[in-house]
């Protein structure tokens, strides 16, 4: 912004102190709240959030601790484990050809497998919720033998598996699974 177009004769110093005194009356002008140095939040936006955010850990019972047992599985549905995966693969990454890598990337079956392992759901609930996305995967057009057999596709993109994620969970959640 040039002085003159603020009626003030243009002025241009070394240190540029002209320039931030023209800065300054610009910013006189303004109405009082795009004056108040606050930093925009968007009300779009998110904050971070654990992968189980919202999810109960699994605890530990008296006897879980005496006999040094894990504590039972908190109780999921497969609608919700299939949520709880794609979050898991959108916290640390996905991969194609390995259930994980020393990143901690994982494929779809690393992501279902770490959910269970962390405490979300039984070998049953995994099952079922696998049996969703093959139905989605067919229903979609896509014939596979397994999920990971999608998964590994060259073709097949991070948001195509959260997409079917989505959906599966969608379908689980609407059959009360």
């Amino acid at each position: 912004m040039n002085g003159t177009l603020l009626g003030l004769p243009p002025l241009v110093t070394a240190d540029g102190a002209a320039l931030v005194a023209e800065i300054e009356a610009y910013m006189a002008t303004l109405p009082a709240p795009a004056r108040i140095p606050v930093p925009f939040v968007s009300p779009l936006g998110s904050t971070v959030q654990a992968w189980n955010a919202g999810y109960p850990l699994p605890q530990p019972t008296r006897l879980d601790r005496l006999t040094r047992r894990p504590a039972r599985p908190a109780p999921v549905s497969a609608a919700d484990h299939l949520r709880l995966t794609s979050r898991y693969i959108g916290a640390f990454g996905w991969l194609q050809g390995a259930m994980w890598d020393s990143a901690g990337r994982v494929c779809l079956l690393g992501a279902q497998a770490a959910v269970l392992v962390h405490g979300y759901g039984t070998p049953a609930t995994v099952t079922t919720a696998r049996v969703q996305v093959m139905e989605v995967l067919h229903a979609t057009g896509r014939p596979v033998n397994s999920p990971d057999e999608y998964n590994d596709r060259p073709t097949t993109r991070q948001a195509d598996i959260h997409h079917l994620l989505d959906r599966a969970a969608a379908r689980a959640q609407s059959l009360g699974l």
